[in-house]
């Protein structure tokens, strides 16, 4: 059972009433933490602080903020067209998630319309894992290479920095992570990064494929292409950085939004031969604007499913190729990499719940596999979520890696010799789960993360136990007197007369929903049950009429099967528009519901 809790209403100013807008939209401003006219007008007209704004041409209505702000932008610009026109070899060293990948292909794209000798380097999830590394530096120098430039890494790899640059290699670190406590540890190179405080940059939570383009910003700024040429090659960017910033689930706010909303305009003129053929393999309805959604929820997990069980290669290739035939293969591979992905994690998902005692679980899950299994790591982070959403609790998930054997004679068979342990989490806002890592951090060979995700790594049996000791004393101190049920946060009451086309007009107007710019929660009480309908090839999906409204749960039939018509319900929902066939009628998306008391 879930809790509901109705946001207070809160009374706006006369100034507020006298912008004109619909009561009910304005309280969704309120609750948004927008007070004054200008800050909602700038943000239902996505207008950004234009003292900051650097327009690419003359035609570019919605300038974004200048990339000259980053204080080593220009000693990084400098750097790079000093080695184009040297012509040498410049690699672009990326992340293998979907963020990382789309900040690869931007740069990339972008160095070879300029004439640039450029090369991608991503590295292997498993063997490699993030960041920087000392064989791959010693790789790309053989290769020849005198530059190399990070996306959506590297601002923690100052020992590797140090490592290339003794190899007689330039380096450039363009991120968005969080920098490391003392300046002194950061690499000693040009590095953008809007997380870093003393740039002042007025958007701070850029996603990495955000940070790339404001690179490739700078770079078409300076190069001697006409206005026209210039704004052209930044709008054919923007496709990959709204995909890149929804999937990395930064905050949908102030620069990332304006991102994301041109973003899926150039999405949904099907510029791009790789993203098309992604959409057409993963049955993606394009006949409809394809929204964050589509992004974060079916475009996004593919991207990721490419190094998930193999190598990121694929997805960039995809991204960039102009082959039709190639397109097509890459992207039927990566939709079936994703569905193998998620039977793995269906898989180790039921592995781990065997284990959970339902009727008293502890105040954090910790799922170990067993001692002649090995889970896949790539997906062990998404188990964890899906075990964290689901009993509402932090959760640990923990995989076997077996570096060495040895044959016992005794046996006959080769057993492990040397283990190690690889683990990822997810958490509940009750817990701030990197702290709490930290407490334990002892046991630990590399760790990181944020309060609701972490990664981490052990090298014994012995600090494997330890640690699980450490984490269930700590969740127990800080949880046992916690109501540890999920929580859905509603920002208003509707009533039957509130729910109407303009309202969900009004709306769409906050659109591009995401992080910390969520597709606002509505309830309405004691809604009568009309009819009932279940859909989809397996009647998985559930639609209701009530109160003359149809309201649809996908996924949902077997959740709601005690619905039947007549009862009388309460309901959360989503207040949306549907379009079929010319017409548009307002359509009630549910989250939760229950019988009326």
């Amino acid at each position: 059972m879930k809790e509901w809790r109705l946001l207070p209403e809160l009374k706006p100013s006369e100034e507020l009433i006298k912008l004109n807008l619909n009561p009910l939209l304005l309280q969704l401003m309120l609750h948004r933490g927008f007070t004054t006219p200008s800050a909602i007008n700038n943000f239902l007209n996505f207008k950004l602080d234009e003292g900051k704004i650097l327009a690419m041409s003359q035609e570019d209505e919605n300038g974004f903020y200048d990339p000259f702000i980053f204080k080593d932008m220009e000693r990084a610009v400098e750097l790079i067209i000093s080695h184009i026109k040297k012509g040498d070899l410049i690699i672009v060293y990326g992340d293998y998630d979907a963020d990382g990948v789309t900040s690869s292909v931007i740069l990339y794209e972008t160095l070879r319309l300029l004439q640039a000798k450029a090369e991608v380097y991503l590295p292997d999830r498993v063997s490699e894992g993030y960041g920087l590394n000392k064989m791959a530096i010693n790789k790309i120098r053989q290769g020849g290479a005198k530059l190399v430039i990070t996306v959506d890494t590297g601002i923690r790899n100052k020992e590797e920095v140090t490592y290339a640059q003794g190899l007689g290699l330039n380096v450039i670190i363009t991120d968005h992570h969080v920098l490391p406590e003392e300046l002194n540890q950061l690499p000693d190179c040009p590095i953008i990064n809007p997380a870093d405080t003393r740039n002042n940059y007025p958007c701070p939570f850029l996603a990495g494929v955000g940070v790339s383009y404001k690179l490739i910003s700078a770079l078409l700024i300076k190069s001697k292409l006409s206005p026209k040429q210039k704004q052209q090659l930044a709008d054919k960017a923007l496709d990959l950085v709204a995909l890149g910033t929804v999937a990395d689930m930064v905050s949908l706010k102030d620069e990332n939004r304006l991102l994301v909303k041109r973003g899926l305009e150039i999405i949904n003129r099907n510029q791009r031969l790789g993203l098309n053929q992604l959409l057409f393999s993963a049955g993606i309805n394009t006949t409809k604007p394809i929204e964050a959604w589509n992004i974060g929820w079916q475009i996004a997990p593919r991207l990721n499913a490419a190094s998930r069980l193999s190598h990121a290669n694929t997805a960039f290739s995809l991204l960039t190729t102009d082959d039709r035939a190639e397109a097509k293969e890459l992207a039927e591979e990566l939709n079936q990499r994703n569905s193998s992905r998620q039977e793995i994690t269906k898989e180790i998902m039921l592995q781990v719940e065997e284990k959970i005692d339902k009727n008293n679980v502890p105040e954090i899950i910790i799922g170990v596999c067993d001692d002649n299994q090995a889970w896949n790591e790539g997906v062990i982070g998404l188990v964890a979520g899906k075990i964290a959403e689901k009993y509402y609790r932090p959760t640990l998930i923990i995989t076997r890696l077996v570096e060495a054997v040895e044959f016992d004679s005794k046996e006959k068979k080769l057993i492990p010799k040397q283990v190690s342990f690889k683990g990822s989490g997810r958490s509940i806002p009750e817990l701030n789960l990197i702290k709490a890592i930290e407490k334990n951090s002892t046991y630990l060979n590399k760790y990181g993360g944020h309060p609701m995700a972490c990664g981490f790594s052990l090298d014994s049996e012995e600090k494997l136990r330890l640690f699980k000791e450490g984490m269930l004393k700590l969740a127990k101190e800080k949880l046992a007197k916690v109501n540890l049920v999920p929580k859905i946060d509603i920002e208003i009451e509707l009533k039957k007369d509130d729910i109407n086309l303009d309202f969900a007009q009004d709306i769409e107007k906050l659109a591009p929903f995401g992080q910390n710019n969520h597709q606002p929660k509505f309830v309405s009480y004691n809604f009568k049950v009309e009819d009932v309908t279940l859909m989809g090839e397996d009647k998985q999906h559930i639609k209701l009429r009530v109160n003359s409204f149809w309201a649809i749960s996908f996924g949902g039939a077997k959740k709601y099967e005690e619905v039947k018509v007549g009862d009388r319900i309460d309901i959360v929902y989503y207040l949306e528009i549907n379009k079929f066939n010319g017409r548009e009628e307002v359509q009630l998306k549910i989250i939760d519901l229950k019988l009326s008391k």
